[in-house]
């Protein structure tokens, strides 16, 4: 019986990718005065493959300075730039918080916007927030988000789900033997859900998937 959900933010809860990280990178690259340019595609791709500080580092080659640099004008972006919540995800938080629940955020997104999110659109905070406050040091896809909720609260990985577009949480989730499922309702690059579909047991292609995986022949939660 799921007793915690420990979710991922951008492009699992919110769609944010393509309106809000995207567009916040070409723009900060734009005013630091760098001539590097990638598609959205690529984008995808490369935060797939190296997650968002690994692209920065390694094929944009920034330096860390550069890196926390783009990080502090995303939070500036984001705060006029607000994602939309996929259709259906606030429905499904509230009706398993009602039940007793417990609901974790693990991002590579501020505390600070996914908060916001939470309280404007599902009228609640998250238990705790792991986000890019932790630092890259124990930043997902490192064991540490789970671990943490597991001994703090005393939950065994089987009461556990983690939910995320990226392989980040998948590979944590792995290392803690919490069972995973893929968000793959956000998927526009063919190669990344190909990817997740193969190496994940469960892949949601929409959020009623979602809905139906968590709610189906549940009648109370303890």
């Amino acid at each position: 019986m799921v007793r915690c959900l420990v979710l991922d933010h951008d492009d699992t809860v919110v769609n944010s990718g393509e309106t809000v990280n995207y567009p916040a990178l070409l723009e900060g690259l734009r005013n630091s005065g760098s001539q590097k340019e990638l598609s959205y595609q690529q984008f995808c791709e490369l935060c797939y493959r190296h997650n968002y500080t690994g692209m920065c580092r390694l094929y944009l080659g920034m330096t860390e300075e550069e890196i926390n640099a783009q990080f502090d004008y995303w939070k500036i972006y984001v705060r006029t730039h607000v994602p939309e919540v996929y259709e259906g995800i606030g429905e499904i938080l509230q009706r398993f918080r009602s039940l007793g629940g417990m609901i974790f955020v693990s991002s590579h997104s501020g505390i600070e916007n996914i908060l916001r999110d939470y309280r404007n659109n599902f009228g609640f905070e998250p238990d705790g927030i792991y986000g890019w406050e932790l630092g890259e040091a124990l930043r997902k896809p490192h064991p540490f988000t789970l671990q943490d909720i597991m001994e703090k609260y005393g939950l065994s990985p089987e009461e556990m789900l983690m939910v995320d577009d990226m392989r980040g949480g998948r590979d944590m989730a792995q290392a803690c033997n919490v069972p995973f499922a893929c968000a793959g309702w956000s998927h526009e690059s063919a190669s990344v859900a190909e990817d997740m579909r193969k190496s994940c047991e469960v892949y949601f292609s929409s959020v009623s998937d979602f809905e139906k995986y968590l709610f189906g022949d549940l009648t109370d939660m303890i």
